[in-house]
């Protein structure tokens, strides 16, 4: 098995791709030991010394390290634990509920727009930096967003946010006029 790694506009995290579907659909995002215990591949990770967090995207896998650390010393540990868990045979997740949300019939016509452009627009970029962004509410024309992966805790997130999805939805809703991030 051939990973290849690519850095993210995060610094702290770096995003493994195994060649082979990782999650196949959604996502699920860990940021300790105990949320891992009905995903084997999380789990391992987390055995590794440095690991804080640990995304599992459609086709790969982003690690955020405790900062005191450096990639050099922890990156093959971490190739090693992805190759180790393909090879053993278990599933990347046991349990799983999809937590990309759905639009729903109760969600307004302004709110299934969000979602929709969101979806269509904003998610295949981030992935591309080895997060995901999750709708959280829309209110008095404000939208609150949750970064995620890779995405969470990034210098680059708060300008994302600002200058590119806001300014994106304010285009094509009139109705928003600003875009926040979600209180972690």
């Amino acid at each position: 098995m051939f990973i290849q790694t690519e850095e993210t506009p995060n610094p702290a995290a770096l995003k493994f791709i195994p060649g082979v579907d990782v999650m196949g659909t959604g996502n699920a995002e860990f940021n300790s030991p105990e949320e891992s215990k009905n995903a084997p591949l999380a789990r391992r990770l987390f055995q590794i010394d440095g690991v804080q967090s640990v995304f599992l995207g459609v086709d790969f896998i982003a690690v955020t390290k405790i900062e005191s650390l450096e990639w050099f010393s922890l990156k093959p540990a971490i190739l090693a634990g992805i190759m180790e868990h393909y090879a053993s045979g278990l599933p990347v997740i046991e349990i799983f509920n999809e937590t990309v949300p759905s639009s729903s019939e109760e969600d307004s016509e302004t709110v299934q727009q969000i979602k929709h452009l969101i979806d269509t627009r904003v998610r295949p970029a981030v992935a591309m930096d080895g997060g995901d962004i999750i709708f959280s509410s829309y209110e008095d024309g404000v939208v609150t967003l949750q970064m995620r992966g890779a995405c969470q805790g990034c210098p680059s997130s708060a300008a994302t946010l600002k200058m590119g999805i806001e300014n994106m939805l304010r285009h094509y809703i009139p109705e928003v006029k600003e875009v926040r991030p979600a209180a972690t």
